[in-house]
């Protein structure tokens, strides 16, 4: 009941959040306006005060209904003690201190309040995975029925280019598999049905090659699906739960601050109550006693600790933006500042996302251009994802283009494709294509093949006339810019940097070889990333997460910095992370996390100063040694002094 409660309060400050930064905005209008009138015309004074008033109302409605829900409950904070110090500012007739008072303070709330909304996109968007519907087969009859309806053991019937609606294993047809919103594979996956059906082992101890998962994209081959997971046990329904049980967590400093508020505004209260009535035990007026109350209510009132972190954090989400960066609140803003761990994702994290023509090798004295014309003239039509990829490189790099001359084109599911060309057989695939050929392949090629596959890329044999002419292999090539990034991140301190796949581990180590990251783990699938982010939280403490897809959305929203890559990223690993780089530039980490270091240092330096200011004024006014000008000025001296050490921030460039 108690955690319904919250997330219905939670749910109204979102729903509130553009109101709130309005009524902020209006509330530094009108005392602009009001100070105007006041300092530079000769208009009635009730024309500033009515401006002043109408800033009151606007700064004030938030905080006001905050602190009237504590009050009850005997809770007195911050909230309350504005409020009381822009009360006693206009009982003193300084208006416009108030009103300044009122519009900081009902700023820095707007802004602290403004990304609270993210948290439940990333629900809806994990939620878009999943097809609305399914395609049943029951007595040969198809029907359409919602994916909630499915239960155990249903046939469902997947067509070419469609997404799956349930975690199954595949009984009729062969087709290709884009995984990559489910595992992070960056190549699909070719998928086979399961020749005894009757006699099943447990799902996870089922060959992947036979297994589908929900949300993933059917490829050009019609399946038929046993349905061995309920639609609420998929592998996309345990990515929802993930990510909606890591509950958010309140920033260090706001930590420090609510400590603080416990005993500061408290003593602070009392302090001016018990002064109203100095007249009674020293020889002064009541309103001589009054005034030094108000005095020291005025610079008691924690105005520059209050906006000392929503300045620094704005300013430093602000000099992010213009560098294409998105972050999303000040405790992802702080955290980034006491990490020395990151994770990576590898597809399109660490590497472009996308397969590319690596190499081509022609052997036998086989002419390279010939070569390639031949493989062009297959591949070019295929729908297979790495013959598209084959293809498109072949043209861009060979400057030479697809004449139709192949025909008979097959694919030989598993296997590879064959096809005829100027009335001879061609063979493209792997080594269980050229036997079922008869074609023998002899060592050189084996130790060749072995080579490129310890590289981390797929290869395949192509054949001409019953005899072998060479190989061609296509690889997620690493972002040029990975290997300087890495570097970088070394150079700032960043001690320990781990890569986390879907892919085979041979491919997460060629990766890492060649943009010089020590540590790779792979085969991973999503359960797998939390497991792998758990024990590096457990040794380390703090870790950020760099990621892409939908599958790295629970290890980012377990992680105590999710970070995701923008253009390239899905909307789940977007709205799930802390922090988007959304001009997909890997090598804006090592200047994010500098700024997320000078920023937690920025608002050390504020807290210290608004502190150390409201020490030094507080023992000062109650000895009525000040008044209340001198006291309003050294206050909002502070102030300025705040605002102007965050604005630094606006300005910091990597070392």
């Amino acid at each position: 009941m108690e955690k319904n409660t919250r997330k219905g309060h939670n749910q109204s400050k979102i729903n509130r959040n553009p109101s709130e930064l309005m009524f902020a905005v209006f509330c530094g209008s009108f005392l602009i306006i009001g100070f105007f009138i006041e300092k530079f015309t000769a208009l009635n004074e009730w024309y500033s005060l009515s401006s002043y008033l109408i800033s009151y109302f606007f700064g004030g409605y938030f905080i006001t209904i905050e602190a009237s829900k504590k009050i009850p409950k005997g809770s007195f904070d911050i909230d309350f003690l504005m409020i009381a110090a822009a009360v006693g500012a206009a009982y003193i007739g300084s208006w416009a201190e108030g009103a300044l008072l009122l519009f900081l303070f009902s700023l820095g709330h707007a802004l602290e309040h403004y990304a609270m909304n993210k948290a439940k996109k990333s629900i809806e968007a994990l939620n878009k995975l999943s097809p609305k519907t399914a395609l049943t087969k029951k007595d040969g009859k198809l029907t359409e029925i919602a994916i909630e309806d499915l239960k155990i053991n249903d046939i469902i019937v997947v067509k070419p280019n469609s997404k799956i609606a349930a975690d199954g294993v595949i009984i009729s047809g062969n087709s290709s598999i884009n995984q990559a919103p489910i595992t992070g594979e960056s190549i699909p996956v070719d998928k086979t049905y399961i020749e005894n059906k009757d006699n099943l082992p447990e799902f996870k101890h089922i060959n992947k090659k036979h297994i589908v998962f929900t949300g993933s994209i059917n490829g050009d081959g019609s399946l038929e699906v046993l349905v061995l997971k309920l639609n609420k046990d998929s592998t996309v329904a345990r990515l929802i739960k993930m990510v909606s049980e890591v509950e958010t967590q309140k920033s260090p400093t706001q930590r420090i601050t609510k400590k603080f508020e416990k005993w500061y505004v408290p003593f602070v209260i009392l302090t001016v109550f018990l002064l109203c009535f100095a007249y009674l035990v020293i020889d002064e007026s009541f309103n001589t006693s009054l005034y030094r109350a108000i005095t020291v209510l005025v610079a008691a009132s924690p105005c520059a600790l209050a906006i000392s972190t929503p300045s620094a954090v704005l300013s430093g989400i602000a000099r992010a933006a213009q560098k294409g960066v998105l972050i999303k609140g000040g405790k992802a803003l702080e955290d980034l500042g006491e990490i020395s761990t990151i994770a990576f994702d590898k597809t399109g994290t660490l590497t472009e996302g996308k397969p590319k023509l690596a190499n081509v090798i022609p052997v036998n004295n086989f002419n390279e251009i010939e070569f390639v014309k031949l493989v062009l003239e297959v591949e070019g039509l295929s729908n297979h994802p790495l013959a598209k990829a084959i293809s498109n490189d072949i043209t861009k790099q060979y400057n030479i283009e697809l004449q139709n001359k192949a025909t008979n084109v097959i694919a030989v599911q598993g296997k590879g494709i064959e096809a005829s060309f100027n009335g001879d057989k061609v063979y493209i695939g792997n080594v269980k294509l050229m036997e079922t050929a008869g074609i023998k392949v002899n060592e050189d090629i084996i130790s060749k093949m072995h080579n490129l596959l310890q590289l981390g890329q797929t290869v395949m044999i192509v054949a001409f006339k019953h005899e072998i002419i060479g190989l061609i292999s296509v690889m997620d090539l690493p972002r040029e810019t990975a290997a300087n990034t890495l570097k970088q991140l070394k150079n700032i301190g960043i001690k320990h940097m781990v890569m986390l796949t879907g892919d085979h581990q041979n491919v997460g180590d060629a990766i890492a070889k060649q943009i010089g990251l020590s540590d790779a783990k792979g085969n991973l699938l999503p359960e797998d990333k939390v497991s792998e982010v758990k024990k590096l939280i457990h040794r380390y403490k703090k870790i950020a997460m760099v990621g892409d897809g939908v599958n790295d959305a629970p290890a980012m929203a377990l992680s105590t910095v999710s970070i995701a890559m923008g253009a390239a990223g899905s909307d789940v690993a977007l709205e799930t992370a802390d922090v988007a780089l959304m001009s997909d530039k890997i090598e804006n980490l090592p200047f994010l996390i500098g700024l997320s270091r000078q920023s937690k240092r920025t608002i050390k330096q504020n807290i210290f100063i608004s502190l150390g200011v409201v020490a030094l004024l507080v023992p000062v006014t109650i000895l009525g040694l000040t008044n209340i000008g001198l006291a309003v000025a050294f206050h909002e001296g502070s102030t300025i002094v705040v605002v102007l050490n965050a604005l630094r921030l606006l300005r910091y460039k990597l070392d």
